[in-house]
Parts: C-alpha cells; sequence; structure tokens
C-alpha cells in the first residue's frame, strides 16, 4: 500500500481549474501547521490535534516525495499559495483507508475542492490496494456529512463521544461522531454473516444497513 505521488494524484482526484497538488516536504511543516491552526480553530482539542506537531510529521507523514509511511498528505495549491490540505492514514494489515482530514481556507471554501477530493478519494484507494476506505463526520454542522454522502459513502452509524470537541467557547466534551464507509472489492468478495450468529438487536441494525 504504497501511497501516489503528486502526479499521480493530480490524475486520480483531479482539482478545479486553477488549483493543483503540492507534496508536503520538511521544510513547508512550520507554514502548515500555522495554517490548519488558522484555518481550523477546532483542530486543536481531538484526535486532529497531531497535526500541530513537527514530531507527528517527521516520524509519520510522508515528506520529501517518500511515498511509504502510515500518513500521507498533500497541499492544495492557488498558484504558490497553500489554501487546502488532504490527509489519509492506512492501515495495511486489513488494506484499509482512513480518511484523516481535509481543511480549506476560508478564502477558497465554496469553490468544491473538498467535494473534488472527495471523489477522487475512491480511485486513490484502488490504486493504493486499499478494500475499504472510512471516514469521521462532525455533528456539529451537516457540512461535512453532506459532502461523504454525496461521494458514496455509507453512513453506518454513530461513534458515542470517540473524539473530543470544544462546544462552546472554552467547553471540550466528548462528542458522537457519524461513521461513513466505502467498499472498495465487490459484494462476492464480502462474507455475508450468518443470522443466526447475531443478537436481535445486531441482526435488526444488520438488516436495517444493509438489506435493501
Amino acid at each position: 500500500m504504497r501511497w501516489p505521488n503528486v502526479l499521480a494524484l493530480s490524475a486520480l482526484a483531479p482539482l478545479p481549474e486553477g488549483y493543483r497538488y503540492g507534496r508536503v516536504d520538511r521544510a513547508h511543516v512550520p507554514s502548515v501547521i500555522a495554517a490548519l491552526q488558522a484555518w481550523y480553530p477546532d483542530i486543536a482539542v481531538g484526535a486532529s490535534r497531531c497535526y500541530l506537531r513537527e514530531d507527528f510529521y517527521r516520524d509519520r507523514v510522508c515528506l520529501d516525495g517518500d511515498t511509504d509511511k502510515d500518513f500521507f498528505a498533500a497541499r492544495i495549491l492557488s498558484g504558490d499559495e497553500m489554501v487546502g490540505f488532504w490527509s489519509f492514514e492506512r492501515e495495511e494489515d486489513s488494506l484499509a483507508i482512513y480518511g484523516r482530514l481535509i481543511a480549506v481556507a476560508p478564502a477558497h471554501r465554496g469553490k468544491k475542492l473538498s467535494v473534488f477530493m472527495l471523489n477522487g478519494s475512491e480511485s486513490l484507494g484502488r490504486v493504493v490496494g486499499a478494500a475499504f476506505m472510512y471516514a469521521l463526520a462532525t455533528l456539529k454542522d451537516p457540512y461535512v456529512q453532506q459532502a461523504l454522502e454525496r461521494a458514496g459513502y455509507r453512513l453506518l452509524g454513530f461513534f458515542p463521544g470517540r473524539d473530543r470537541e470544544e462546544v462552546a467557547p472554552g467547553v471540550v466534551k466528548r462528542a458522537y461522531q457519524a461513521v461513513y464507509a466505502k467498499l472498495l472489492v465487490p459484494a462476492d468478495q464480502v462474507h455475508w454473516p450468518d443470522p443466526k450468529n447475531m443478537t436481535p438487536r445486531a441482526k435488526a441494525l444488520f438488516e436495517l444497513l444493509f438489506e435493501e
């Protein structure tokens, strides 16, 4: 599960005219951190705050053209200015990809950058050999949920208190998140569970989600 380089990413997940992908190098890390803090203040709490630490990039993120670390990240550029950021995490043993973070500068929101990225995520997943992709969405607003649903991700349920969010100024609580997923292999490659191995509650939820 090696990540594509930036040129390949441009073909897999094309961006609107006037935008392009740029790789993340060690020299870019301080400016990436500063941009994420400015664009996305909520990142200061919860699972995504790892993106505010330089050691995280050094130890775990593909930098300087590397394609073989667990975290992949790309900058979105308009001219030479960074106006967005996209990151995934691979789970090699299960051939899965976790869609970690999309962030866009306020002045470039409304340009459908996240829509283009999410629409290309399936192509990216297939080219690296993933069988499954998933993402978590906040319930503070509907925008991430809407974007994932438009991109063909399926709502599977909710994680109660899986992450932390600032729910009011200075008030941080554990929060519910929506769980979305997309299967990248044919249905005949997936084992269908035997109902006799499910509790009544598990069976009812499974039928609600998957028996169409």
